[in-house]
């Protein structure tokens, strides 16, 4: 009888196509191993980058590495350090942003696993 092994080990994440310059590597996920219970992802965003503003059916977990990072969450304004991390729970209207003039490098965790389905970005 075949036994399957307890662990993944994923030397090639899934390299999302961007057009904004951000680097978004998924190494568990939706996109790169199927996973929807949750997704990792390693991220660099450029500096004065910015997405629109979003309300994800997921929680958000972000562990800055290096750089700051800019949140708006619910017309809060919260900023991250490298060391600092921040969950943000599903429901909240959040946008992201690096308006800094250094690159922001970070992981990202979502549970479940971040969709583009359910992320609900604004236009």
């Amino acid at each position: 009888m075949a036994t399957e092994k307890k662990y993944f080990r994923n030397a090639a994440p899934f390299r999302v196509p961007t057009t904004d310059g951000k680097l978004i590597e998924e190494h568990i996920g939706l996109a790169s191993t199927h996973t929807s219970q949750y997704s990792v992802a390693h991220m660099v965003a450029p500096p004065h980058w910015s997405e629109p503003h979003q309300q994800p059916e997921f929680d958000e977990i972000t562990i800055v590495v290096r750089g700051r990072k800019r949140f708006e969450i619910d017309g809060d304004v919260v900023e991250l350090q490298a060391g600092e991390s921040l969950l943000i729970r599903a429901g909240a209207r959040v946008r992201y942003s690096n308006p800094f003039e250094a690159e922001c490098e970070y992981w990202s965790v979502c549970v479940p696993a971040f969709s583009p389905a359910t992320v609900h970005r604004e236009e």
